[in-house]
């Protein structure tokens, strides 16, 4: 989502933050993640350390609700996404859990501002905390709103598309899933993504929902450094062949 900062967002009290939808001044502490040493899982959630930092990942504004990397840039539409009912509802629901509830903000705001595979993004986030609550009941229904984020932007390509493959997997949609990677298969996607592919087939198979690591899928599996907690660009090498790149360097 394109942002641009507002003026005078930054508060000039050492350390404060201005909110840029509402301007509320709030303290955040700076958060640099180091790289994780663990392999990411086959949707793309880090491995430890950064695995535990979720916490940290979004700042959220006291006053209004706004949450995001960095609240003191503001989509302009995000002021009024804030103000709409449906994400005063979110902040009012205590059905779902305060971590959850601050990325499904930031993908409410991301939804309304219309880049929709980022909100896709930040509401797959919530169902990784949902998986670390034991709420599979949340995490099956925030991954299946993630794939019609993912599916209601613009076209897919192979390594998104795999990623889909393991939300549904994930939510046990079954007939969705299998049927999806059958067809990604089809297209031939680059070596990586047809290992990965073949993975999630199989575990489509067997009616595993559970968590597996991409180095399952692109061996040897070991302790490996990665950025999959950076954006990569999509172009050049694929994710998945640095990935598997990345895996074998040891």
């Amino acid at each position: 989502m394109a942002e641009t900062p507002s003026a005078g967002s930054r508060s000039v009290a050492s350390g404060s933050l201005r909110c840029g939808v509402c301007g509320t001044e709030s303290r955040h502490p700076p958060f640099r993640p180091s790289p994780p040493e663990q392999a990411p899982d086959l949707d793309l959630r880090p491995g430890e350390p950064v695995r535990s930092t979720m916490p940290r990942w979004l700042q959220q504004c006291p006053g209004c609700g706004y949450a995001a990397p960095d609240i003191t840039r503001a989509h302009p539409a995000a002021a009024e996404a804030v103000r709409a009912a449906p994400f005063r509802a979110l902040l009012a629901d205590n059905a779902i859990p305060p971590l959850a509830r601050r990325f499904l903000a930031w993908a409410l705001v991301l939804e309304e501002t219309g880049a929709l595979h980022a909100s896709a993004e930040a509401t797959l986030h919530a169902a990784w905390v949902a998986d670390d609550l034991d709420r599979p009941d949340l995490s099956r229904a925030w991954r299946l709103d993630a794939v019609a984020l993912w599916r209601g932007g613009p076209p897919l390509d192979a390594e998104q598309t795999v990623r889909v493959v393991d939300a549904l997997r994930r939510a046990e949609a079954w007939g969705d899933a299998a049927a999806t990677a059958e067809g990604l298969a089809r297209a031939e996607p680059p070596e990586a993504v047809a290992q990965v592919v073949t993975l999630e087939r199989r575990l489509i198979e067997a009616q595993d929902s559970g968590r597996h690591t991409v180095a399952s899928a692109l061996p040897p599996p070991a302790r490996r450094p990665h950025v999959t907690h950076q954006r990569i660009e999509a172009r050049g090498e694929g994710l998945w062949a640095r990935m598997k790149r990345w895996l074998s360097r040891r």
